[in-house]
């Protein structure tokens, strides 16, 4: 039975493993996947569980908290599973906790992904056809937005603009804080970090119906690009030194993997094995998230569509016993 649990702390989570998942270096019941807040991870997530209890008759459970939260209980093995690694984002965390061994990147999920400041289209290029005039036709990156903060208007100080930040929990937040600076864009915007990934959506959604300019973080792939016409701004080329220096360029090229707890390779090698396989890209992720905004439909139901929908790939990952179960139970 595919169980979900929400926002818990790593020493609830450590107090889950002790409690909820029979487990021994040889063997494993039930396998936990971290959720760390956004709908791809979800999707993907359900698409894991779905193959793991039809296929492979295991127990499974979604766990929730922040990025580094659930990274470090990958780490230390309270959780088994994590479908979408955004490796850069999470540093030198990511780096110690694979060096150290305690995890071990199994497959790439995806590779072709943007992240960055967003604009709707129409504050360049207009929108005839809702009547939107172009009011930043030369607004072409990040450095740009240095000529526009009335137009982005802090609407709690009107002196300044306003950018819209990432989840104010995610490391991304503070590399993106710190870029705002070195560009010298503080001194005519003020920088508002969230709490979630919700709140960043509602403020789009609010100026997008309206019409009205918008500038603020966001990355691909996710419903939201996929249903908005956004465009990325861009930056100057990444360049590991700069970045390292003062987070000025574009953002690190993410490779955003499937990682696993060590010990997944003896409890459940067949697991790591179907997870070794497991391969998607930008666009497919996107369009399963574009189905999942226009029907309102859970991570779950998006899943089962999306296996229907790419039955070729999937099957591909796994053995063929496997995928006759799972055909089966779908």
């Amino acid at each position: 039975m595919r169980k979900f649990m929400l926002f818990f702390s790593i020493s609830t989570l450590l107090l889950l493993a002790a409690c909820g998942n029979s487990a021994s270096k040889d063997s494993i019941s039930k396998i936990q996947l971290a959720d760390a807040g956004w709908d791809s991870i979800r999707i993907h997530n359900s698409i894991a569980q779905i193959i793991l209890e039809d296929g492979y008759g295991y127990e499974t459970e979604v766990v929730n908290g922040t990025s580094s939260a659930t990274l470090q209980a990958l780490q230390q093995g309270d959780l088994q599973v994590y479908m979408e690694v955004w490796s850069d984002n999470l540093g030198e965390a990511y780096t110690k906790a694979v060096d150290s061994g305690d995890i071990e990147s199994v497959s790439t999920n995806f590779d072709d992904n943007d992240q960055g400041l967003y604009v709707p289209t129409y504050v360049i290029k207009g929108d005839k056809e809702k009547g939107i005039e172009a009011v930043a036709p030369d607004l072409k990156t990040v450095k740009d937005l240095e000529k526009y903060p009335e137009l982005f208007q802090d609407p709690e100080n009107k002196d300044k603009g306003r950018i819209i930040g990432a989840p104010s929990s995610w490391l991304v937040s503070k590399h993106l804080d710190e870029k705002i600076t070195t560009y010298g864009l503080d001194e005519k915007y003020t920088y508002l970090s969230p709490g979630s990934d919700s709140s960043i959506v509602a403020d789009l959604a609010s100026a997008y119906k309206k019409g009205e300019p918008w500038v603020g973080y966001y990355w691909s792939p996710t419903w939201v690009t996929a249903t908005y016409d956004l465009t990325l701004l861009e930056d100057e080329p990444f360049d590991q030194e700069a970045w390292d220096k003062d987070k000025s360029g574009a953002f690190p090229p993410n490779d955003v993997f499937v990682s696993v707890h060590k010990d997944l390779k003896t409890q459940a090698p067949e697991v790591v094995e179907f997870l070794s396989h497991y391969e998607t890209s930008s666009a497919l992720t996107e369009e399963a998230l574009k189905y999942m905004g226009d029907n309102e439909a859970s991570p779950e139901d998006t899943a089962k569509w999306f296996m229907n929908e790419q039955e070729d790939l999937w099957t591909s990952w796994v053995p063929e016993d496997v995928a006759e179960k799972v055909k089966a139970a779908l």
